[in-house]
């Protein structure tokens, strides 16, 4: 498989393709609700909730924590994940100004 030549795109088109690569695998989203509906998680509960194994649920939240959606907080043995909200309202931001695009082609091709 080819290189993505990430350098010949703009930050914006890097960060939306980083963000909606994250986004594409269920687990992870099953993360991001999860954690939206609890208000906050250790990580035990989410393999529970989601039913991966606990290697797999580290795996992704490392994801989504690289990426900055999600921080973490060390509580004895456990981690707490919650919702990095400034960077949630910046993925908000980012995303719906790149989906609220619309062609002024009216019909024109295709």
């Amino acid at each position: 498989m080819g290189t993505t030549k990430s350098e010949i795109f703009s930050a914006e088109q890097n960060q939306i393709a980083t963000i909606a690569k994250a986004f594409a695998h269920p687990a992870r989203v099953a993360i991001l609700q999860q954690l939206f509906k609890l208000n906050a998680c250790i990580c035990g509960d989410l393999v529970e909730e989601i039913g991966l194994a606990q290697p797999t649920i580290s795996q992704h939240l490392k994801e989504l924590k690289n990426l900055g959606l999600i921080k973490g907080n060390i509580e004895g043995t456990s981690v707490c994940y919650c919702i990095n909200e400034q960077v949630w309202q910046e993925t908000k931001q980012l995303f719906m100004a790149f989906l609220n695009q619309d062609s002024n082609l009216k019909s024109q091709c295709c």
